[in-house]
């Protein structure tokens, strides 16, 4: 069951195109395994069109060359040759009326919609589709964790990251923020404990160790904007190095 969404305020921004990339990025996945906030964003996308054919529908009326204007534009649509079954023939669609009979086959790209690690196969969101094949290779880090970082070109790079069943990443904070979405599995953190599909924000204020508990483990999409900052045991000495994972 999910349970952490982002807030509304995050919401109604994406639907404006407010956000940054990479949040925007994060919100939209979220979306595509939420229904709740996938409802959201499209009462919220209706309520936006609304106000802008409001808003274009006053300003469009509100001078006389408007008016004008559109009469202009009926006298051409009438005067406008017709096909032998009276409807209207504009110039050019006949061209390509066949083109659109056969949808474009889809390319390799968008006929993936997986991610696979050591023979398990993992379906992603559809807003994730596109970057799977700007996704690098799988790397061992400490414990039982993996790590594949994904090119989101102008955005930054994000990273899969998968803690196999009792993996954990060391306790730290944040020098900067962390979105994280879960793919599939769950784990907890000290702080919380996260299921598919929920959405998680981190920033400096909080320190926690995520630790999959689940014999399967658990697979999450992670973007962080700073490197993280260890801050217990042995872990510490990672510091210096931390810019190298984990981001």
């Amino acid at each position: 069951m999910i349970r952490f969404h982002p807030s509304a305020q995050q919401l109604k921004d994406f639907v404006e195109g407010t956000l940054s990339p990479a949040i925007s990025l994060m919100v939209s996945a979220h979306c595509d395994m939420c229904p709740k906030c996938q409802r959201f964003v499209e009462i919220e996308t209706e309520s936006l069109a609304a106000q802008m054919v409001s808003s274009v529908s006053e300003n469009a009326f509100a001078t006389s060359d408007a008016s004008l204007q559109f009469g202009d534009m009926f006298s051409q649509i009438t005067q406008l040759p017709q096909t032998p079954d009276g409807s209207v023939e504009t110039v050019g669609v006949s061209e390509y009326r066949e083109s659109f009979k056969k949808p474009l086959a889809p390319s390799k790209s968008e006929k993936l919609n997986t991610i696979e690690l050591d023979g398990r196969t993992f379906t992603l969101p559809r807003t994730l589709h596109r970057y799977i094949d700007k996704t690098g290779n799988w790397s061992s880090l400490v414990g039982k964790l993996w790590q594949a970082p994904v090119d989101l070109g102008n955005q930054g790079v994000a990273n899969f990251i998968f803690m196999g069943g009792g993996g954990s990443v060391p306790e730290h904070t944040h020098r900067g923020t962390e979105y994280t979405l879960v793919i599939d599995g769950e784990f907890s953190d000290g702080l919380s404990r996260y299921d598919t599909g929920d959405f998680i924000f981190m920033d400096g204020e909080k320190t926690h160790t995520p630790k999959a508990e689940g014999k399967e483990g658990c697979l999450v999409f992670s973007i962080v904007d700073q490197p993280l900052h260890f801050t217990s045991g042995l872990a510490r000495l990672l510091n210096p190095f931390s810019h190298l994972f984990f981001r």
